[in-house]
């Protein structure tokens, strides 16, 4: 039979890891080629969300996967309410700020081309239903939905990862959940969630990127100039050879000054995708960028070209 080609399994994870390895287990046994599982969580202040991620550590140890030791490997992804750690999500700033950074991680996830396997059942509530209209935008017809049945006579038996893998008998399984796929049969709708704050056509938007060129430092120009090629926060950290600590601290600052200039509101999402569709015509940058390519370099320092 032939190799399916490589997917990645996408979770919400609370304290409970072993949903983690038997959406994982399922998946393998039904011949999907996954080749990294990422898993989303909040902070671990919880001492159940630590002992949930140090768990699953165990299993994927070298970035091998349990006792057939698969190449598999496994990426935490904390989410964040700005620079700081999301630790619970107690309001609708903080709710926001989720809506923004899931958007982000679907659609980098999408751009590597590979089938994307979403898993709904672990950690706060909240974080499956921010992920479902996302899923409906930006999810194609090739990637599926996933809810992970444990009987309930199952439960206290694995409950807190006391065990992380088991057998058919269990009666543990994938549901399939069938969404539209509106970002597919509608490709507009998904230009319209990601540039709906963008004023491509705004007669003021020169002065605007201006005022806020102005007040720049020159680290902070580099990491927009990045943006505006195209290049993601953590690529913008590669290329310059700075902490993802520091690129994030920057464009906080860039945010700010933007929602200055644009007159936005506290409490709505603003994200490096917005920077980027206001800066990437701005002729400072323009000057600045290689003619062949994003993200050219010239010098030692990796600053942009």
């Amino acid at each position: 039979m032939a190799l399916r080609s490589e997917s990645v399994m996408l979770a919400t994870l609370g304290g409970q890891p072993q949903v983690i390895t038997f959406a994982l287990d399922a998946l393998l046994a039904q011949g999907e080629n996954i080749v990294e599982v990422v898993i989303l969580h909040l902070a671990p202040s919880d001492p159940r969300t630590r002992r949930a991620l140090e768990r699953l550590g165990q299993e994927f140890l070298g970035d091998f996967y349990g006792p057939a030791r698969r190449a598999i490997r496994l990426r935490r992804v904390m989410l964040r309410n700005g620079l700081e750690p999301l630790v619970d999500i107690t309001d609708e700033r903080a709710a926001s700020a989720l809506r923004e950074q899931l958007r982000e991680i679907v659609q980098a996830e999408k751009a590597q081309g590979r089938t994307l396997h979403l898993v709904l059942t672990g950690g706060r509530r909240l974080l499956a239903l921010t992920l479902v209209p996302l899923a409906i935008l930006y999810l194609d017809y090739s990637d599926r939905i996933w809810h992970l049945y444990t009987p309930r006579e199952m439960q206290a038996k694995v409950r807190d990862g006391r065990r992380m893998h088991v057998g058919p008998e269990a009666g543990v399984r994938l549901i399939q959940v069938h969404l539209p796929r509106w970002g597919v049969d509608f490709p507009a709708l998904r230009w319209l969630a990601t540039t709906r704050m963008a004023p491509t056509e705004d007669p003021d938007g020169l002065r605007r990127c201006d005022e806020v060129w102005a007040q720049l430092t020159e680290a902070q120009r580099q990491v927009l100039r990045g943006i505006a090629q195209g290049l993601t926060p953590t690529e913008v950290a590669e290329r310059l050879g700075r902490s993802p600590k520091t690129v994030n601290s920057h464009l906080e600052r860039i945010r700010e000054l933007c929602r200055n200039a644009w007159e936005i509101p506290p409490d709505r999402p603003l994200s490096y995708h917005h920077l980027r569709d206001w800066f990437r015509s701005f002729p400072p940058i323009l000057r600045r960028t290689a003619p062949e390519g994003i993200g050219k370099t010239s010098d030692a320092d990796g600053k942009f070209s």
